[in-house]
C-alpha cells in the first residue's frame, strides 16, 4: 500500500494494492501488521456502514471526550470527506483538508483522533464504510458547523443544496468548540 501525506500532519490518504482482472477486483484493506509497518498501530473497536444519496452531507463530527479514529472508505459511489485539526496546541488548529474518495479509486482516509470528520455524497447509492478506535459515545457527540466561514471549507457543491440532519445544521462555530488539548 502507498501512504501519502497531507498539508496538515496527521490525516493521510492511503493507496491499497488492488489486483483486478476480467473477473473483477480484490484488495486488502486492513491488515494489522502492514498498517503498523507505515506506522498505523490501531486497534478499533467498531466498524460502521453510512448509506446515502447524492448531496447528503455528514458532518463536522467529532467526540470530545472519547475521541475516534478513523479509517474511511466509499465502496459504492462517492463522496468529498473533509477534516479540520481541532487539536488547540497544533499549528493547523481551525484548518482543513479534504480528499475524494471513491469506489473507482479505491482509496482510504485515516482521520485521526483530534479531528472534526464530515463528507458529502457525490454520488445515490454511496456506501461509506469506516473502522473507529474508540465506539460511538452519544452523550459526547458534537458538531463543528459545516459551514463555519472561519474554517471556509470548500464543499463540492456545484449548486446544489446539501441535505443535512437536524444535528448538522445546528453545528457550532470553531470560536465555539473546545477543541483537544
Amino acid at each position: 500500500m502507498k501512504v501519502i501525506t497531507c498539508d496538515i500532519e496527521g490525516p493521510l490518504l492511503i493507496e491499497p494494492r488492488v489486483f483486478g482482472d476480467d473477473r473483477g477486483f480484490f484488495m486488502e484493506t486492513w491488515n494489522a501488521a502492514a498498517f503498523a509497518e507505515a506506522g498505523l498501530d490501531l486497534t478499533f473497536v467498531q466498524d460502521n456502514h453510512s448509506h446515502s444519496q447524492k448531496g447528503v452531507l455528514r458532518g463536522m463530527h467529532f467526540q470530545n471526550p472519547g475521541a475516534q479514529g478513523k479509517l474511511v472508505r466509499v465502496a459504492r459511489g462517492a463522496v468529498f470527506d473533509a477534516v479540520v485539526d481541532l487539536r488547540r496546541g497544533s499549528h493547523t488548529f481551525g484548518k482543513w483538508t479534504g480528499v475524494y474518495l471513491t469506489a473507482q479509486n479505491k482509496r482510504m482516509f485515516w482521520v485521526p483522533e483530534g479531528f472534526a470528520h464530515g463528507f458529502l455524497t457525490l454520488e445515490d447509492n454511496t456506501d461509506f464504510l469506516y473502522k473507529c478506535t474508540a465506539p460511538y459515545a452519544p452523550q459526547h457527540e458534537q458538531s463543528l458547523a459545516w459551514d463555519d466561514p472561519e474554517v471556509g471549507i470548500e464543499w463540492p457543491l456545484d449548486g446544489m443544496l446539501p441535505l443535512l440532519s437536524a444535528k448538522d445544521t445546528a453545528g457550532a462555530p470553531l470560536s465555539e468548540i473546545e477543541g483537544y488539548s
